[in-house]
């Protein structure tokens, strides 16, 4: 195992952004990178760029990903300096990339951290992730730094239904995008069947314990062997301890212990598992279950979530190790007895099982860029109904190829507002890491928008306005700007926004969307064309990420405290936004009190708001101000380790427009290579 350390020609940051000349690349070049084992050994890679032939117009975005021919992924890994043992392949171009790496390279020194924002977008997306991969593909092909891109894995659920994927856009894309955007690895599969075994063993557990009595239930639950002893599966040692019962053999328990042991006692209207399924489909988001005759009546309400949005997501996410994941899965609470105890997966017996199930999807996924530079691809869960990014070992494993000098690039889902707030708040907690940099992603189309422009809806045609120049709108909406800026640099981080440049767009546009931001405190602006040249696109992006990165304090300044009550952090949350109250409904209020009871208090907070709006409206664009912000309910993702309301009438299941992504979506049946994919 190699430290990663600088490549051998590494430039020096040159005061002012450079202009840049597009051309298309048609050549392949050879990059040499010095690094250094853990003996201290010199040693000497070579990697390849990929070819990239830039066409205007910009083609779409499965044509060009189809016209790249990936590298092997033993290419990728290699360039990063890891040896066959630290990851499985699947397939010629993605790799599992084994944890053990982060214990072999842990004396290595970490490489920049940064993360990618947005202002408040439109239904259309504003090229975040399109920023993100152009940014390391700047970095990494024309500056020469060592870079990672960590993203997340994107949900079936919008690539079939309006947004489409999420492996970036034009020129900047994560490839193969179509095994990117469908099962690549199959963590989300892994995750929706953990998440169902867990709903099936809460409904049978309730089918059990109402049909059979306390003796019977012992019996099957610790059933005797062949000479008549009991024995304790390991995992009901949890519930034993929970239960403060010390004893080791079944055989020692009295008859009340006995009964404390096998009753769970659910309440039914306690729970607040769901099934989960990767795909829009809203009339899943209430069913009943057990209507079937031989399940005795035991009738009850419930409902789907995606499978993005289940807190075996977040637990991926958040989790540090192995073990660390087998913790955070046993202690997933999933409702409440009918006493009020929180009953976990453990208490189900079930902790074990869901990590047997997970034990794979703990590992990032290796892929590459469209110009060959590494891209590490773990956890999904969205960043308006979850928290919005991708695993923190993803992050660590990429920051230690990465190394002194390189730079790892994560982003944060959606609006800064839920998709920043969330990493610092949530994520940063958890993973001790401190970002060296913050880029916000906006559009002149956006700001329009948020101007008082016409709406945005997807699939139809711009209107007028967005497509000719108009400065009083776009000054107008650098109001949206401007909070996004001043929420971030509150914690301590430096700001750039990146202006990511459509054909329509003027210079004046862009010349008073960069006054704005330089007025509200940003770092440096700066335009970025990557989506139509690539990395080439994105040098002064770069370069401004460098300047930066090494001004930098290293100081994070988290928006609350963790020793305050559940309503004090939700109300500075609120406050960020705008907001000049919260108001709970009843079933909020009787929630905070339970979780508070229960010890839950200590807890971060996870909004689950729309990210249309710092408000709940969507429709309020802009920069509100003096709204009460409403939570209508509160729910506990303990595992994973966060409250979180839900603000006004969002949904934890989406539902499709009138046309999907679906409709262009197919395959070329001589080929075999997707076609329509977005």
């Amino acid at each position: 195992m190699y430290c990663p350390v600088r490549c051998c020609f590494t430039m020096s940051v040159p005061p002012p952004p450079i202009s840049i000349t597009i051309h298309p690349i048609t050549e392949k070049t050879k990059l040499e990178y010095i690094g250094k084992d853990n003996r201290g050994m010199s040693s000497l890679k070579t990697t390849r760029r990929l070819d990239l032939e830039v066409r205007s117009p910009v083609p779409a975005d499965i044509d060009i990903a189809n016209s790249v021919e990936p590298l092997p992924i033993t290419d990728i890994a290699e360039s990063l300096n890891l040896r066959p043992n630290d990851y499985d392949l699947y397939g010629k171009y993605k790799a599992k990339v084994l944890l053990s790496v982060l214990d072999e390279l842990q004396r290595c020194e970490d490489g920049h951290y940064v993360v990618v924002g947005g202002i408040t977008p439109t239904p259309l997306g504003e090229g975040k992730s399109t920023a993100t991969v152009g940014l390391c593909q700047a970095l990494g092909a024309f500056l020469d730094k060592k870079v990672v891109t960590c993203l997340r894995q994107p949900s079936q659920g919008p690539t079939f239904g309006i947004k489409g994927g999420a492996a970036g856009g034009g020129y900047s894309q994560v490839i193969p995008m179509d095994e990117f955007n469908l099962h690549l690895t199959g963590d989300i599969h892994a995750i929706t069947a953990a998440n169902n075994l867990l709903a099936a063993a809460i409904d049978s557990r309730m089918f059990h314990e109402a049909s059979q009595s306390d003796k019977a239930l012992f019996n099957r639950l610790c059933p005797p062997n062949k000479e008549g002893k009991r024995t304790f599966a390991d995992v009901m040692f949890r519930r034993l301890q929970k239960l403060g019962i010390s004893k080791s053999s079944p055989d020692e328990l009295t008859s009340d212990e006995i009964k404390r042991f096998v009753r769970l006692d659910i309440d039914p209207d306690s729970i607040t598992w769901r099934r989960v399924m990767d795909v829009n489909d809203r009339f899943l988001r209430k069913i009943t279950v057990g209507e079937g005759t031989e399940e005795k009546g035991m009738i009850r309400d419930t409902g789907f979530d995606i499978s993005v949005a289940s807190e075996i997501m977040a637990v991926l996410a958040l989790m540090t190790s192995l073990a660390d994941m087998r913790e955070r899965l046993g202690r997933m609470v999933i409702g409440n007895s009918r006493n009020g105890d929180p009953i976990t997966a453990d208490d189900l017996g079930v902790g074990g099982a869901l990590t047997v199930l997970m034990k794979d999807a703990i590992n990032p996924t290796l892929m590459q860029t469209l110009e060959g530079t590494p891209v590490l691809v773990h956890a999904g869960p969205f960043a308006n109904i979850a928290h919005g990014n991708s695993s923190i070992v993803a992050d660590k494993v990429a920051l230690k190829l990465a190394g002194k000098g390189g730079f790892v690039v994560t982003e944060a889902g959606f609006g800064a507002d839920i998709g920043i707030e969330k990493f610092i708040n949530i994520k940063c907690r958890y993973s001790g890491l401190v970002p060296h940099c913050a880029v916000i992603v906006a559009t002149i189309r956006a700001l329009k928008m948020h101007g008082g422009g016409p709406d945005v809806v997807a699939g139809k045609p711009l209107p007028h306005a967005y497509l000719t120049e108009n400065l009083a709108l776009v000054e107008a909406g650098c109001v949206n700007l401007a909070r996004h800026i001043t929420n971030t640099k509150a914690y301590g981080v430096n700001v750039i926004v990146a202006i990511n440049k459509f054909a329509t767009d003027t210079d004046a546009e862009v010349n008073a969307v960069r006054t704005a931001a330089l007025a509200a405190g940003a770092f440096e602006a700066v335009v970025c064309t990557n989506h139509a040249h690539g990395g080439k696109g994105a040098v002064d992006l770069g370069f401004a990420v460098q300047r930066a990165c090494e001004s930098q304090s290293q100081r994070l300044n988290f928006l609350y405290p963790l020793d305050i009550g559940i309503k004090e952090k939700i109300e500075a949350i609120a406050k960020s936004y705008g907001a000049s109250a919260v108001e709970y409904s009843e079933q909020a209020e009787k929630k905070i009190e339970m979780y508070t009871k229960q010890g839950f208090s200590g807890l971060p907070i996870c909004m689950a708001k729309t990210q249309y709006s710092f408000s709940h409206i969507p429709s309020q664009k802009g920069c509100p101000n003096g709204f009460v912000l409403p939570i209508r309910d509160v729910r506990a993702s303990i595992g994973a380790g966060f409250i979180y309301p839900l603000v006004g009438t969002m949904s934890t299941m989406p539902g499709l427009p009138t046309r999907p992504c679906f409709y262009e979506i197919d395959v070329d049946v001589a080929t075999g290579k997707v076609r329509g994919l977005s």
